[in-house]
């Protein structure tokens, strides 16, 4: 594995900056700028490059879809939510479409917001391209066709199921696929869930979003642990404070910043990217999530540290 490519990152639903919201960035790096001289390209790239990641940039709002470069020739994806259309976009600038690919999905569950970008997926509809869904749902061919039946879309399945193959996995199991050693995990959230472990050239990185984490559980907490056990990466459903996770949406299926950092340092992991993020959540409050995250980590750490992220729409982390 090379590296991890980030297309959607918004939990539930994808969002989008408002008018007002990108008004407000932009009164606010202005009023930043009072008093800097700024004639040049090169001063403006500066004061761009030193503002904080929320005011020049944004975390994005399509939902998940991850993307792991083996350094092969086949494609792999997690998820398929609005974030696999500028995937595809992508992959077909890169290879047109008379280069047949080969595309892995490996589905943490069938959510809308998880099933939702196959539609929207350019390469399904091209002759040729092998979109393998694999899933541990034993409905999870039906979830692809009943969304694009009348009267939710226009174009009925029939038109892309010949490139389109699904493959059932099996909880536990250890698969060689696509030169990757992947094994699946059940997870707490509502009509299941399952966290994928990917594993090659002494790698590992862990797909792990939709799941509660109860940690007053020990065996739970073990089995967590374990799946997690020396990851390099580690990409989590960070969607509540603790605060919420355990009151007003406690059994809501998601997890939460400090849960990740306990865990994670628990099994040993390099790096946690916070992923999933709340649709209700502007980038200032990510970043305050971020932050207080980081924070927890310091206060908190053992003999090694975390590394500690917040995942964005067009986020690459090296492997």
């Amino acid at each position: 594995m090379k590296r991890v490519r980030l297309w959607g990152t918004r939990g539930s639903v994808p969002v989008a900056l408002t008018a007002a919201q990108v008004r407000a960035k932009l009164e606010a790096v202005l009023r930043g700028a009072r008093g800097r001289n700024l004639d040049s390209d090169a001063a403006i790239k500066a004061y761009v490059d030193a503002l904080e990641f929320h005011q020049a940039g944004t975390y994005g709002g399509h939902s998940s879809c991850v993307e792991i470069e083996t350094g092969g020739t086949d494609y792999v994806l997690c998820d398929l939510g609005s974030g696999a259309r500028p995937f595809a976009q992508a992959a077909m600038a890169r290879h047109g479409p008379g280069k047949p690919q080969t595309y892995h999905v490996f589905m943490s569950h069938l959510h809308w917001d998880h099933i939702m970008g196959l539609p929207f997926f350019t390469p399904v509809y091209i002759p040729g391209n092998r979109v393998i869904i694999h899933g541990c749902h034993a409905r999870l061919k039906e979830a692809f066709v009943r969304q694009q039946a009348e009267p939710s879309f226009p174009v009925d399945f029939t038109v892309i199921e010949k490139q389109v193959e699904f493959v059932t996995l099996e909880v536990g199991r250890r698969y060689e696929i696509a030169g990757l050693a992947v094994t699946a995990k059940k997870q707490m959230h509502a009509g299941d869930s399952y966290g994928y472990r990917f594993e090659a050239g002494g790698k590992a990185v862990v797909y792990s979003t939709d799941s509660e984490h109860k940690l007053e559980d020990p065996e739970e907490t073990r089995g967590f642990v374990e799946f997690f056990r020396d990851a390099d990466l580690v990409i989590f459903d960070a969607m509540y404070s603790l605060a919420d996770a355990i009151s007003v949406k406690a059994d809501w299926g998601h997890s939460s910043n400090v849960v990740g950092v306990e865990l994670c340092q628990l099994a040993g992991v390099g790096h946690l990217c916070m992923y999933h993020h709340e649709p209700a959540f502007d980038d200032a409050a990510i970043t305050r999530v971020l932050a207080d995250t980081r924070r927890f980590e310091e206060i908190t750490r053992g003999e090694r540290p975390l590394m500690v992220s917040a995942a964005y729409d067009g986020m690459e982390i090296a492997l």
